[in-house]
């Protein structure tokens, strides 16, 4: 029988990607929802190609959807728009998948939407679980939602956990024999520059990933570490495990995704071509398995692996991000916040790279913690730590 999918950001890399694997498997799923923000001209293409039957936009940019529209004449496409829009496609009774691969906290509502309408939930957005944390894993055990990691770490983890998992209790402690998750990065772009040479590094640098094909927000912050600090926090929700059970493991190669040790001494780790059609395909037919057009890997092309420790002195990103997490509460949502508006600051050119995870430390002395118990609560202080980051970006500025 057919899935209905519905992807909410599908203009960005991992929408794209999920769209590729669809393709290969027709009988199996079809797209009824798309979502896009600015690219109207590429989500017009996948429009006509995929002939979904919903589609959401900005307000704003109706008209422009619509001229495009007419111009290859698509009919018989609802247009809705903005956060309402995206909620109701994401909630929809005829759709079964929803990819939540939209950036940023602008994906939370859209996202828990679709876990309490009980959806198969495919997370590829981070900053949805950073800031709700522990209110998105109820909402999908009271809505027995399926909620599954895409960012290719977490499937990694995921694929290396027992099956059952994430069905039994766990409450900080790891279960089953785990003893602790080994979360694997890249070490972004300048993994080898010396901390001097970081003040200069430009908006062009930044975003020149080495392993993977990514968004200009996440290839920042892929290359000051908060990516992997904002993972770290996503795998102790996903997976119910303290901070101290996850240890970051720098592997410039990418080839493992991530790892987990056993008390028996037994080290499991999931390894592939740096390509994300594998952890969706993953994710989009657990506990089975489709195919997809990702090469096998190639041992003997890919013969040296190599590991060693962050620096948190050059990165403090993951230093702030780990902290955020052991005090608990709001933190996590007010760094996520603070990142977002340091992150665009710099890819604008009014603050530099170094002075990103100085506006989030900033934001994170200066906006008050409190628990984390309703999403009105964390969509508030999200607002504050805004507020509070764009007054020390002014101020970096002048």
């Amino acid at each position: 029988m057919s899935q209905s999918v519905c992807i909410l950001g599908v203009t960005g890399s991992i929408g794209r990607s999920t769209l590729k694997i669809l393709e290969q498997h027709p009988d199996q799923y079809s797209v009824f929802a798309v979502t896009g923000y600015s690219r109207i001209k590429e989500l017009t293409e996948i429009c006509k190609q995929y002939r979904p039957k919903c589609v959401v936009v900005p307000s704003q940019k109706v008209d422009e959807l619509q001229q495009y529209f007419k111009a290859e004449n698509i009919q018989n496409i609802e247009i809705l728009t903005d956060e309402a829009g995206l909620i109701t496609v994401s909630e929809h009774p005829e759709v079964d998948v929803v990819m939540a691969a939209i950036v940023g906290a602008a994906g939370l509502l859209p996202t828990l939407a679709a876990v309490k309408a009980g959806k198969r939930v495919l997370l590829a957005n981070k900053e949805a679980l950073v800031m709700s944390g522990d209110l998105m894993l109820q909402a999908a055990k009271e809505h027995q939602a399926l909620l599954l990691p895409v960012d290719s770490e977490h499937n990694a983890i995921f694929q290396c956990l027992p099956q059952n998992y994430l069905q039994i209790e766990r409450h900080g402690e790891p279960q089953l024999g785990v003893k602790q998750v080994l979360l694997t990065a890249s070490g972004g772009p300048f993994l080898n520059h010396r901390l001097d040479e970081l003040k200069n590094v430009t908006p062009a640098q930044a975003c020149k990933h080495p392993n993977w094909s990514m968004g200009r927000k996440i290839s920042v912050d892929s290359a000051t570490l908060m990516n992997k600090g904002l993972e770290l926090i996503e795998a102790c929700h996903l997976f119910s495990i303290k901070e101290q059970f996850v240890t970051v493991v720098v592997h410039p190669q990418s080839i493992i995704h991530s790892m987990v040790q056993y008390v028996d001494g037994s080290t499991l780790a999931q390894m592939g071509n740096p390509d994300m059609c594998t952890p969706i395909a993953h994710a989009l037919a657990w506990p089975e398995r489709i195919t997809t057009h990702v090469p096998p890997l190639d041992l003997f092309v890919h013969s040296q692996l190599d590991f060693q420790e962050p620096d948190v002195v050059r990165f403090p990103s993951l230093r702030l991000a780990r902290n955020a997490m052991k005090e608990g509460g709001l933190a996590p949502a007010i760094l996520n916040a603070a990142n977002e508006m340091a992150v665009a600051a710099f890819l604008a050119e009014r603050i530099g790279f170094l002075d990103i995870p100085e506006v989030v430390e900033h934001s994170l002395n200066h906006v008050q913690n409190g628990s984390a118990d309703s999403i009105d609560t964390i969509l508030q202080t999200d607002q504050l730590a805004r507020q509070v980051a764009s007054q020390r970006i002014i101020q970096l500025e002048s």
